[in-house]
């Protein structure tokens, strides 16, 4: 969004829930949008009265009320099994140019309600890709959403200057908008996203199903084994909810991945060493070629993210701090799909006393830093 753009009257923008997601939105609009009228409701009233006393909220609600009328966009932060019931009441309270949107990771099931309650002409789809295995607004960053994927999925009977517009929007507050058809979004996620954690949690319950009771596989895990199922430590209650409200394209690819896991398992009973070799080789050249990767299969990586804000000459301070003391960076690069990592910035290391040294460095010049 231009300059003259944001000089435009303050606008009065909503939020229902304040959360990590919701919070961090609410943060990046007061910083780029310090006139906005930013009104919130939460049934956790200590997130709103800490979101007053920061100044990030001018105004708090205690029900979804008449406070919400005539807000330009109205965010919809709250659990995915909450916003449909919110839906409904803000069909009775939003004026019919305001835009709706949520930040849930399921799409198809809260534009279904959209469409069944004739909203479908101010419903946005969002899907912010960032966020962390910490919660709530006490850990809500201005920053959470920069640099970040933020996937918007507007229906056909959104007019298309309107939805240009909250593009812009979304684009101003530093993220990256990816416009997507919503049942494209869900199938996208549910293999990239939602297979990957039910996988982690089910490999994780096997190892602590078959360990005897020394413990010895509990002992061992490390390398690999805590790499991949490093996200088996989120929320129970967003991943239960998330498999029901995407349980079809879910149940597909999980039935299809047990038939690439029958392959494997035919392969290796058959002692087919070119087959084996073919999926290695195919996973790691594959593997390899996405962003950020290392080389080679899974492996333990000497990594750490680092929170920077996004001004000139931010990677290359880092880069020279690190340097100038002797630590040799083996990749450094900004995470745009940051669902479920911590901090804007990753730097992996070729060996983990490098890594623990930087960290511990980094942290004496007041950078943020998370270890994995």
């Amino acid at each position: 969004m231009t300059a003259n753009t944001k000089k435009c009257s303050p606008q009065k923008i909503g939020f229902i829930g304040l959360g990590l997601i919701g919070g961090s939105i609410a943060k990046a609009i007061r910083l780029y949008y310090p006139d906005y009228e930013l009104i919130a409701f939460d049934k956790n009233k200590e997130m709103l009265a800490l979101a007053i006393q920061d100044g990030t909220i001018n105004t708090t609600c205690s029900s979804i009320d008449e406070h919400l009328k005539n807000c330009k966009y109205i965010f919809l932060c709250a659990p995915i099994a909450y916003n449909a019931a919110y839906l409904h009441r803000l069909k009775e309270l939003a004026s019919p140019d305001c835009i709706i949107t949520d930040v849930g990771s399921v799409k198809t099931s809260i534009h279904k309600e959209a469409e069944s309650l004739g909203m479908n002409a101010q419903f946005i789809g969002g899907h912010p890709m960032a966020g962390s295995e910490k919660s709530g607004y006490s850990n809500a960053k201005a920053h959470l959403i920069e640099n970040a994927y933020y996937i918007l999925t507007p229906s056909n009977e959104v007019p298309k200057e309107k939805a240009a517009e909250f593009q812009r929007f979304i684009e101003s507050l530093h993220a990256i908008p990816l416009v997507l058809d919503y049942t494209g979004h869900d199938y996208v996620t549910g293999a990239i996203s939602h297979l990957p954690h039910i996988l982690a949690s089910c490999l994780v319950n096997y190892v602590r199903q078959a360990d005897n009771k020394e413990e010895l596989m509990k002992r061992l895990a490390a390398g690999g084994f805590k790499d991949i199922t490093r996200i088996a430590s989120s929320s129970p209650i967003m991943w239960q909810q998330i498999c029901i409200k995407n349980k079809e394209n879910i149940s597909a690819i999980l039935g299809e991945y047990i038939k690439v896991l029958k392959d494997a398992k035919d392969a290796i009973d058959a002692g087919e060493e070119q087959e084996l070799y073919s999926m290695f080789e195919n996973s790691r050249d594959y593997r390899n070629s996405m962003p950020d990767s290392s080389a080679g299969p899974i492996k333990k990586q000497f990594a750490l993210y680092c929170d920077i804000v996004d001004e000139a000459g931010g990677i290359a301070t880092i880069a020279t701090i690190l340097a100038s003391n002797n630590i040799s960076i083996k990749n450094i690069g900004i995470i745009h799909n940051r669902e479920f990592e911590e901090g804007v910035l990753r730097i992996e290391f070729y060996e983990e006393e490098p890594s623990l040294k930087a960290a511990e460095l980094l942290k004496k010049y007041h950078y943020i830093v998370y270890q994995i």
